[in-house]
This record gives C-alpha cells, structure tokens and sequence, in this order.
C-alpha cells in the first residue's frame, strides 16, 4: 500500500488481505492447527485496525481538531444517514476493543447488542491471555469485514461529497 492510493483503494487491498485470513479461519476451524488459528485470527484483527485507522487517517480532513469518529456520526446523523452512524460507530467501538482490550468501549458493545460485532461476556478475566481481543470480540464472524469495509466505503464517499 502506498501514499498514492485512494481511500477505496486502501479499503480494498485490507479487504482482499482479511479475506483471506477469514477463509483460513473459516476452514481452519475444522483443519488447521491451533496455532495457524490463532495466527489468522490475529492477522485479521490486525487488518481491521488496519482499515479503520488509515481510513481515519486519510479522512481527518474533514473535520477540524477533536475526535474523528465523533465528529463523523454527529455529522451523519445531521444528514439523516444515521443507520450508517450507528455502525461506523460500532465499528469504531470493536476497533478500540481490538487494540486497548477491556475498557469503556467493551463495556459499550455489551450494553448495546449488534448484529455487526460479536461480543464474548468475561467472567472477572485478569490475566493479560484473557485480555486478548479475540477473549472480548470476535471479528472472525462472516460478514464482519465486508460490513466494515462497506461503512467505511459509505462514510468515504459521504465525506467527499457533502
């Protein structure tokens, strides 16, 4: 990926990466070794943070100094898109999930129940193995990515156009 792509472009490459991740995944659960498993199933973590913050990155433009991803549902919801709102904020909920762990933003996904992102209850986890975002989130669910990569593509082209 270099400077010169586009943000679809951008999206589209993470896209075709995490595919391939979820198919070994997909298959894996019935073939591959436990530690292949785990291997894509971080990659594919890594591939959604990934997305959402070069998408972030690419698009702060938009919008002043402050928290993007803030400023971005507020300005959805003023265009009356807020169904592509909520999901680019839950999206950015199991990002932070993804890579600060247990916090405010898992707390968040439990109390808000989606269809997008499935949450794991922990039962008082304390060591750093039960900390892992693949213990609090699990993005290796089909759809998960294609309806990131979607939003995100949605939100793009929101941004570009208003």
């Amino acid at each position: 990926m270099t400077a010169s792509q586009s943000v679809p472009e951008l999206i589209a490459a993470v896209q075709a990466k995490a595919k391939t991740f979820e198919d070994i995944i997909l298959a894996g659960q019935a073939a591959s070794s436990a530690q292949d498993l785990r291997a894509a199933q971080v990659a594919l973590e890594l591939a959604a943070v990934d997305a959402f913050t070069l998408f972030e990155a690419r698009m702060q433009h938009h919008f002043k100094r402050g928290p993007f991803s803030r400023k971005l549902t507020a300005a959805l919801k003023e265009a009356g898109r807020g169904d592509l709102a909520e999901r680019i904020h839950i999206y950015y909920l199991a990002i932070n999930v993804l890579k600060h762990g247990k916090g405010a933003s898992y707390r968040e996904l439990l109390d808000t129940p989606t269809a997008l992102v499935h949450v794991k209850p922990t039962k008082g986890a304390t060591t750093q193995d039960e900390n892992a975002p693949s213990d609090l989130i699990d993005i290796g669910v089909p759809g998960f990515f294609d309806g990131l990569a979607a939003s995100l593509l949605q939100a793009h082209a929101f941004l570009e156009h208003r």
